[in-house]
């Protein structure tokens, strides 16, 4: 026990000591939707802050934008949760390094009635082979967000057919083309709408659909909204329904100006005894909604 606790005081005595000036630095990070709607970031950063003395600001988002934001050089650090996107980032030079933080999971969401039989099985992908053989419709964010792209690689490892359509979004006046992956022939069937997370579990409600979701934000919207939504969970648990964060700090030989100590001392901090144990007592309404994966 004396190891740990003498461990854990190194961990944060290097951090401080590259920050000891930290004072009024601000750090400007580009992350989730999910990590800011938890509330998670509420408890983490002014933490963060009374140990270092440096500030962070926020920049909430889909993954696929925040990823964007440090290709682009526009911020010091990214906090997301698509791992192979992630990698892809660090592999070309964007990033120094992926920090593994913490997981949690997603669930597939629908009506109570399930008419699609979901909650039948206990296979992630049989389930949406039944969504799309009973044409039962299904909300999707479309938002190139981490949870977007975990629901574009679990259709194309179902065994449904899909098809791969591209999409032009606008970002500072720079045209982007994006290529979304969904079912072929479910134009009857499939919502594809845009909007974050909170905003898909409410349409989803409003049509007594199916979408996904990670499962902070369902308890959100479950347990902490009033009303409360009237969707329930019909598959959880799959491997492949895995939901990890990594941060990564922004390459500063990329990109000369970013704060690169501050970020390398937000992702030292986050993954010290010191971050991980906040993570992993943070509860939303008396449930726990991310695990920490920097400690054994």
């Amino acid at each position: 026990m004396l190891k740990k606790t003498m461990l854990a005081v190194a961990v944060v005595t290097l951090v401080l000591s590259g920050t000891a000036n930290g004072a009024d630095k601000l750090l400007t990070m580009s992350t989730t939707t999910s990590t800011q709607a938890s509330g998670l970031l509420d408890l983490l950063l002014p933490a963060f802050k009374d140990d270092t003395g440096i500030e962070v600001k926020v920049i909430a988002k889909g993954t696929g934008a925040a990823i964007r934001d440090g290709m682009d050089g526009n911020v010091d650090i990214i906090f997301v949760h698509a791992k192979a996107r992630e990698d892809k980032f660090v592999a070309e030079g964007y990033g120094t390094k992926r920090y593994a933080v913490m997981h949690n999971d997603f669930v597939v969401i629908g009506p109570k009635s399930d008419p699609a039989g979901v909650g039948k099985t206990a296979d992630v992908y049989e389930g949406l082979r039944s969504i799309s053989g009973a044409k039962a419709e299904f909300v999707s964010r479309g938002d190139d967000s981490g949870t977007h792209t975990k629901e574009q690689f679990l259709w194309e490892k179902s065994g449904v057919q899909v098809v791969t359509n591209k999409k032009e979004i606008v970002k500072k006046g720079k045209k982007t083309t994006v290529e979304f992956t969904e079912p072929a022939d479910s134009v009857d069937w499939y919502r594809s709408i845009g909007q974050g997370m909170g905003k898909a579990l409410t349409y989803a409600d409003e049509k007594g659909a199916y979408t996904m979701t990670d499962r902070g934000t369902f308890i959100k919207y479950k347990y902490g909204k009033t009303p409360p939504i009237d969707l329930g969970i019909v598959s959880e648990g799959s491997e492949a329904l895995a939901n990890p964060y990594g941060i990564i700090p922004v390459n500063p030989e990329k990109f000369a100006h970013v704060n690169y100590d501050l970020a390398e001392s937000f992702a030292q901090w986050l993954t010290s005894e010191r971050g991980q144990k906040l993570i992993g007592g943070y509860r939303l309404h008396d449930k726990q909604l991310f695990y920490p994966d920097a400690l054994p």
